[in-house]
């Protein structure tokens, strides 16, 4: 195993499932892939919640569902399995920064006694979470449920058009091979507002930003959206300024609004 893994920081990501809706998943994953390498992805509910809305979600994005039987009404055991494998997780070594996906104020002191530890501990919540859960972590993450879209209403006068016939095929091959359209994806500009932000030069190392959509997702390549490489990509975009420093490395920033247009492309999913 390479050093860059042995000493990157572990990050355990535990949600609680009875609490928050499953869209929120993806956006705690972005959140925390900048702090390290998420080592623990887990989820707890109990047998009605993981067995519907939440199965799809946990096992797309490799979470371990922690299933939790109600030994009576009106227990939640849930979260006190939650807890504890937080605590083991970090007496074990496996994880040093916690990321709890919950609204639930129970779990307060469970940030306090992780950070009276020495762990880092971010919250990643929705906007009905309280003060006193977003005063215990070191950094509180608010998720707003993305409106829905329009719905677009087909004119019943217009008809659909006609289906175009296929060519021939003498016509295929004389047609010449179609050009590499190179993408613009919106995520790319939201990871440098991120990273930067926590700077005070306001920019990030372009190896760094390269760490960072790895691990957002495992199979990221600039080439998947028809660019050489990463500085390559970066450098289509209106909204960011790369910049090569005095050592040969390069940074990116963001430019002033007033500098540049508003990415048309659409967003990552």
């Amino acid at each position: 195993m390479s050093n860059s893994l042995t000493t990157e920081t572990r990050v355990a990501v535990l949600v609680d499932c009875d609490n928050v809706s499953p869209e929120i998943l993806e956006h705690a994953l972005r959140m925390v892939a900048q702090f390290g390498r998420v080592v623990l992805r887990r989820g707890y509910g109990n047998q009605a919640t993981l067995a519907n809305k939440w199965q799809d979600a946990l096992v797309r994005l490799a979470f371990t569902p922690c299933l939790q039987y109600q030994y009576a009404a009106g227990k939640n055991t849930a979260d006190i399995a939650l807890a504890l494998d937080a605590l083991e997780a970090l007496f074990d070594e496996r994880a040093d920064t916690f990321c709890l996906v919950t609204s639930d104020s129970d779990f307060a002191y469970l940030c306090r006694k992780l950070r009276e530890r020495g762990a880092t501990v971010c919250i990643v919540g929705e906007p009905k979470t309280p003060d006193a859960l977003r005063n215990a972590s070191d950094q509180f993450f608010e998720w707003v449920r993305p409106a829905p879209p329009a719905e677009q209403v087909l004119d019943s006068a217009q008809k659909p058009a006609a289906k175009p016939e296929p060519p021939h095929a003498d016509q295929a091959k004389q047609e010449p091979p179609k050009a590499v359209v190179k993408r613009r994806p919106r995520f790319l500009v939201e990871a440098v507002a991120l990273l930067a932000s926590d700077t005070s030069e306001g920019k990030v190392g372009l190896g760094a930003l390269g760490q960072y959509l790895k691990r957002t997702d495992p199979a990221f390549s600039p080439q998947t959206y028809g660019h050489s490489g990463l500085l390559n990509m970066v450098k289509t975009y209106d909204l960011l300024a790369p910049q090569q420093e005095p050592g040969g490395h390069w940074s990116v920033s963001l430019l002033p609004k007033t500098e540049s247009a508003l990415e048309t492309d659409t967003p990552r999913v």
